[in-house]
């Protein structure tokens, strides 16, 4: 059985909960290097996951190992350079969302990895929720979705801007999971917004509003605060005769024929695991960049398809009738 063999770059905390355990319980990877520059958490997470090589500089790792595929999971505002190499080298990179700080950014990552022959892909897990891609084959059952709804609230009451200190703005650093999913519901190119951009309380824009209005007739509806009352993060999927309610940390309520009562369906039952790295879909979306990299195709959420979600986040800012 052939192994990917990956090197990761990152050993913090979200690599820690998610991808490394992910990747430990994928039997055709194998992480054979880690590089880390806080050496206590390379050692740490190397000796958990029985990783010898260990380096404090990517460069030396990307010189010294065979490697099939880099993780390289940071602060997005570090990421540039060293996804760039890694795609100078012919390596297949996985990276954490957003694909960059800028649209022009991810517009050239992806121009590079299509030069060096490089698979790709951005951690948007939420199209990887098991409930959410159980329900959304449930609601196509009866056609394409028509109307979706993303919502994405948080509770953020500093005046000092989120996300490395203002580094990178909500939309484009958290709430794009909101703006991805609507475009993976919908399944299609964007033809008109309308939107709204406030700073509530704050001296940032910290609510994104949207409605979206798709080329073959879907109909997106985008809500998101940052002031709200605490972290609420659902979904909804109408087609015809049939309306889903999802929330992916707990369950979905399917209605359907003007019957009163929902089908109901837990998470846990979708993913079969009450484990957070599985039911919230990264296991399944390392599972997908895996596979794709043993068959030479291209990933769901490559950087090529993560340039839409980026450009569908600038006209959000661009079509705004009232930004303040």
């Amino acid at each position: 059985m052939r192994k990917v063999k990956v090197g990761f770059i990152g050993a913090g905390s979200h690599a820690n909960l998610v991808h490394y355990p992910s990747l430990a319980s994928i039997e055709e990877a194998e992480v054979k290097a880690i590089c880390d520059l806080n050496v206590e958490r390379l050692r740490r997470t190397a000796e958990k996951y029985g990783v010898e090589k260990q380096y404090t500089d990517y460069r030396e790792m990307l010189e010294k190992e065979e490697l099939d595929a880099v993780y390289v999971v940071m602060p997005p505002h570090h990421l540039y350079d060293i996804v760039a190499d890694c795609l100078r080298e012919g390596l297949n990179t996985f990276i954490e969302k957003p694909p960059g700080v800028t649209t022009n950014q991810t517009k050239s990552l992806a121009w590079l990895a299509e030069k060096n022959g490089c698979r790709t892909m951005v951690g948007f897990n939420r199209r990887f929720i098991p409930l959410m891609q159980n329900v959304k084959a449930t609601v196509e059952e009866r056609g394409p979705i028509n109307q979706c709804v993303s919502t994405f609230y948080k509770n953020v009451q500093s005046e000092e801007p989120p996300y490395y200190r203002g580094a990178l703005d909500i939309l484009t650093c958290d709430a794009v999971h909101a703006v991805d999913a609507l475009r993976w519901m919908a399944g299609d190119e964007v033809d008109e917004v309308f939107s709204s951009v406030r700073r509530l309380y704050v001296p940032y824009h910290n609510s994104f509003n949207a409605l979206i209005k798709f080329k073959h007739g879907a109909v997106g509806i985008l809500m998101t605060n940052w002031t709200a009352g605490s972290r609420v993060h659902t979904f909804e999927m109408h087609s015809k005769g049939i309306s889903a309610f999802i929330n992916p940390d707990s369950e979905a309520l399917i209605y359907s024929d003007n019957k009163p009562e929902p089908r109901r369906v837990s998470t846990f039952e979708a993913a079969k695991s009450r484990e957070r790295h599985v039911y919230y879909g990264f296991y399944h979306e390392n599972r997908h960049f895996i596979d794709c990299v043993l068959e030479d195709k291209e990933p769901e959420t490559s950087f090529r398809d993560a340039v839409k979600t980026m450009e569908l986040v600038d006209r959000i800012y661009r079509e705004a009738n009232d930004v303040r």
